[in-house]
């Protein structure tokens, strides 16, 4: 059982407790700061104290004075003003993320909320009540504005939720649950809405797909290598010793196990080649290059995961500072990082595709062995082009722009939101990427009988021709390759060794 507020969460922690909202809770200590920060608002809303967000209002605004009658209507229209995303709605998991990372953020005692809105958010979560929030909207600074406003609508009985994988308004979904919508208080709405759970959100979701996918970056390239009878000297510790980037030992030691033993490769061992093309030799290189980056989102992701980021942060009755929490950079870079390390998965592996069609050193050209009247496996790998290039042309680092906002008063902004969502559809089209690579591979490997590869090798080539026959003339392909995109998203092949 996590605490929030208190305990650290893990990446793998917060995908649990979307799965089963139980998994986390809050215990005495947590409330104890939840309504300690909250009672430091009252006394500063009683106070003549002039603080933004609590009794000023917001952005440009900041100087212009609320008086304390007028503070309630201000968190609402602070919320009702703000929820102007647009486009398709992101995927209801995301949204569930988001929704435990604002929990989270706001137990940590510092955004003077109180108990009732953070105890509301638990129960929409465990009632499954999860807001539909548009993916566009966001300039990552102040925090994402317009997605974490769309998120809490709810909360005060407006916009929609989802009902099975359909919008439904609101309204309906708290009468049929027996709520009533929350009216909120001083700094209550602008903490709901300052923060980076959007962003925060897409590189969780990112994180726990590219991992997956890295670690089946490495079998793809096996089982081309089995199919191409390439050589796993590349792969050998001294090698790698002497560059040690852990991405690159680690994907050197992982080769080594996927390929030790094989009859396939022993065959081959004392041929004339000198050395395979950089696609097969450079694997660890390239690979772990990507898993690097990898490591350093997976580091940036978990601190932001347990930080505060709204804003101002509630330090005392006395002191509220107004900082940049908020600002999405931290994050934003790192997913413009790991985008392009993402990419270059799918760039190695249509090279590695391609070899397999060239019909060198016992493989047919194309893959199958009545070429001409049967255009075999050439069609896919454009497809693999395609993906490739527009992954290519997702790769130019959203957080290298900034445009002003707020009229000046947010004159930086990361756009972090964008570094998020092109890193999911990168990874979305890798799946793809892979899922053609895994049929050449298969193909292949079918021309090199009756000798075999290692038993993990061999275990997943059986998996795919579960799904997949061998090719003999002509069909479907189009099929085919959804077949094996769906082993790959449903996480059906053995990546580990």
């Amino acid at each position: 059982m996590k605490i929030y507020g208190i305990d650290n969460f893990s990446i793998e922690e917060v995908l649990e407790i979307i799965q089963n909202p139980k998994k986390a809770k809050l215990d005495k200590k947590s409330k104890e700061q939840i309504l300690k920060s909250y009672k430091n608002v009252q006394k500063i809303v009683a106070s003549d104290k002039t603080v933004y967000g609590i009794n000023t209002g917001f952005g440009p605004l900041c100087d212009t004075k609320i008086s304390e009658n007028e503070t309630s209507k201000l968190q609402e229209n602070l919320i009702i003003s703000h929820a102007v995303g647009v486009g398709k709605p992101i995927a209801k998991e995301l949204s569930k993320i988001m929704m435990v990372c604002k929990i989270h953020a706001l137990s940590k005692g510092f955004s003077g909320i109180s108990l009732e809105v953070v105890e509301r958010l638990i129960l929409m979560l465990e009632k499954d009540i999860i807001p539909v929030v548009p993916e566009q909207g966001s300039v990552g600074a102040s925090g994402d504005l317009a997605p974490l406003s769309h998120l809490v609508l709810p909360l005060l009985g407006y916009g929609k939720v989802w009902k099975n994988d359909t919008p439904v308004d609101t309204a309906t979904a708290l009468k049929e649950n027996g709520i009533q919508p929350l009216k909120l208080q001083a700094k209550e709405g602008l903490a709901l809405i300052n923060g980076t759970q959007f962003i925060l959100a897409h590189a969780i979701a990112g994180l726990d797909k590219f991992g997956y996918l890295l670690d089946l970056a490495d079998l793809a390239a096996a089982m081309s290598l089995e199919a191409y009878q390439g050589s796993a000297s590349p792969f050998k510790k001294e090698l790698h010793e002497i560059r040690p980037y852990k991405g690159s030992k680690k994907v050197a030691a992982r080769m080594l196990k996927f390929l030790k033993g094989s009859e396939n490769l022993n065959d081959h061992e004392n041929c004339d080649r000198v050395q395979d093309p950089y696609s097969l030799r450079c694997v660890p290189q390239v690979h772990g290059a990507s898993r690097n980056a990898y490591t350093h989102l997976k580091e940036m992701a978990e601190i932001e995961l347990n930080s505060v980021t709204d804003n101002p942060i509630v330090i005392s009755s006395e002191e509220a500072i107004s900082g940049g929490n908020f600002h999405g950079q931290p994050l934003a870079m790192p997913l413009d990082y790991a985008t392009l390390a993402a990419a270059e998965l799918g760039n190695i592996s249509d090279r590695r595709s391609y070899l397999l069609l060239e019909g060198k050193y016992g493989l047919p050209k194309l893959l199958i062995e009545s070429s001409g009247l049967n255009s075999g496996f050439m069609i896919p790998q454009y497809t693999t082009a395609a993906l490739v290039t527009e992954n290519k042309t997702l790769c130019f680092p959203a957080s290298a722009d900034s445009v002003p906002t707020s009229l000046g008063q947010e004159d930086h902004v990361s756009m972090g939101s964008i570094s998020g969502r092109k890193f999911n559809q990168v990874l979305g089209n890798l799946e793809n990427i892979f899922a053609v690579e895994l049929m050449f591979a298969a193909q292949g490997m079918e021309f090199r009988r009756p000798l075999k590869s290692t038993k993990t090798i061999e275990d997943n080539h059986k998996i795919i021709r579960s799904k997949v026959a061998k090719l003999e003339e002509d069909r479907l392909i189009g099929e085919d390759i959804l077949a094996i995109a769906e082993l790959v998203k449903n996480r059906k092949l053995i990546v580990t060794i």
